[in-house]
């Protein structure tokens, strides 16, 4: 047998973690480049019971799933509390993020040295795909909710519930 289940070989493990509220082409593209580098990905959607999403956290799981499902190895789960602890529940050694600009970089690593600190998770940066450096899900809600066209930021199917979600609002 070869392969991620052959005898002495681990399986890579790696968690793309978020509120994804909602997700964008950007989250897209990273969580894209983490399922070719690892045999299995895990999308962690945040559970913020202090901050009130546009989308449920349901439908941000059943919108990821949809976006991811021709990768074949992503996991989206919901989670609630510290990142780390989610990934020693699933024996996951790495974090993977999207930087944006430095100043992403500034927070981020403070939360990869808190992280490993602390249970010795290590955690992988990506750049971004400069096309995304300015994209955030706080921005396209911003836009999208002033009528603005978002189509190019995020996938069909959550343009579709951006939009239906907004006639409601």
């Amino acid at each position: 047998m070869t392969g991620p289940e052959s005898e002495g070989s681990q399986v890579r493990r790696a968690v793309c973690p978020g509120s994804f509220d909602p997700i964008t082409n950007g989250h897209l593209d990273i969580i894209a480049r983490a399922s070719k580098l690892y045999d299995e990905v895990y999308v962690a959607v945040m559970i913020n019971k202090a901050k009130k999403g546009l989308f449920e956290i349901d439908e941000r799981i059943d919108l990821i799933r949809q976006v991811t499902s021709e990768f074949g190895n992503v996991t989206v789960e919901a989670f609630h509390g510290l990142l780390v602890d989610f990934c020693k529940q699933r024996d996951i050694p790495a974090i993977v993020k999207g930087l944006r600009a430095v100043s992403d970089f500034d927070y981020e690593l403070q939360m990869a040295q808190m992280n490993n600190g602390l249970s010795g998770v290590e955690t992988l940066f990506v750049p971004t795909n400069p096309t995304y450096s300015f994209l955030s899900s706080s921005l396209v809600k911003e836009v999208a909710a002033w009528g603005g066209d978002v189509s190019h930021l995020v996938p069909p199917v959550v343009l579709e519930a951006l939009t239906q979600r907004l006639k409601k609002d």
